[in-house]
């Protein structure tokens, strides 16, 4: 099920399942619906986004009113999340799964938001969409391939091809938006060669994991899996995590694994990946690509959860995203 594409005029909502909105700067909060005002985006604010509680979160309760107010507002076209966090996994028993299947809308953003993507895809069938959050749009400088990308898989409806950034960045932008750090892109590192089509699942993996066992998580059958994780994730968690996936019915099903680049503090380099991937030999033959523009560095691709993708080429890699 793909909701309707996002056009110029559109009202989108920022919720905030994880955590609030209150610790994103007020001018930082401007500088975004201002961005987004340029692609012709109006964005409103769900009542509950600012509640905050000791974890830099709110109630269950809140945050479920507002997911729900959001996908059942008529004039809500697309939804964005606030920001990632721990605890979105909390609302899953809670949310009104008919609500969502009755009002298909877009539904973007990352990192803990892996969560409520995946398991919305595997009850209602809707797409949703890894991609930037509405902080994401508060930076000033390097943000100009994110809003591509975003564009690309949002408000249009055609097949693109995905092309990493000259550059990236994984600096804390927010703290001192002038003095930027970018480094040079230096391209994808393929560690298994290969083609392959399928349905694109995951995200954030250590999140996603948190879906193992339960009623949400998607049948991996058929899959090219999108991978990532932050600067907790060091060599050895992802290791265990990427384990513990391998691990999980159907994964002999998965079609290759797409890899997003990683934090510079989790010190994983480009020799320790290729160590890991080469142990599992679920993964031996299947495409395995990383250093992708997605994740936890900037800037960042949006693509769809159970949409298609296809990887071509043995060796000039290249990635191509449709929406259905």
């Amino acid at each position: 099920m793909i909701a309707n594409k996002l056009k110029s005029g559109d009202e989108i909502r920022v919720i905030s399942p994880s955590r609030s909105l209150g610790i994103i700067d007020v001018k930082q909060r401007e500088i975004a619906i201002d961005a987004l005002g340029r692609l012709g985006l109006k964005v409103t604010f769900s009542k509950n986004a600012e509640n905050m509680d000791e974890f830099s979160s709110s109630s269950i309760e809140d945050r479920i009113e507002d997911l729900h107010e959001a996908f059942g507002d008529s004039h809500v076209k697309g939804i964005l999340t606030t920001i990632g966090g721990y605890n979105s996994n909390q609302l899953l028993k809670y949310i009104d799964y008919k609500l969502i299947e009755d009002n298909p809308k877009i539904f973007c953003g990352f990192s803990d938001i892996t969560a409520l993507q995946n398991a919305i895809y595997k009850k209602t069938g809707l797409v949703t969409y890894s991609g930037p959050h509405f902080s994401t749009f508060g930076m000033i400088k390097g943000n100009e391939y994110t809003e591509e990308y975003f564009k690309k898989c949002l408000m249009n409806e055609e097949e693109f091809e995905v092309k990493n950034s000259p550059y990236w960045s994984d600096d804390e932008w927010y703290l001192d938006q002038e003095n930027r750090m970018f480094i040079e892109d230096e391209g994808v590192l393929i560690i298994n060669k290969g083609v392959a089509k399928g349905k694109i699942l995951g995200g954030n993996l250590c999140t996603f994991n948190l879906l193992q066992g339960t009623e949400f998580m998607p049948d991996l059958s058929d899959s090219i899996l999108f991978i990532e994780d932050d600067f907790l994730s060091t060599g050895e968690n992802f290791d265990r995590d990427l384990q513990s996936l391998i691990h999980q019915p159907n994964f002999h099903r998965v079609k290759g694994v797409l890899i997003g680049r990683f934090q510079k503090e989790s010190k994983v380099s480009d020799e320790m990946l290729i160590k890991i991937i080469k142990t599992k030999k679920e993964l031996n033959n299947i495409p395995v690509i990383a250093n992708l523009n997605f994740g936890h560095t900037n800037p960042r691709f949006t693509f769809p959860i159970g949409g298609q993708v296809e990887i071509l080429g043995s060796d000039k890699f290249i990635l191509k995203i449709t929406q259905h």
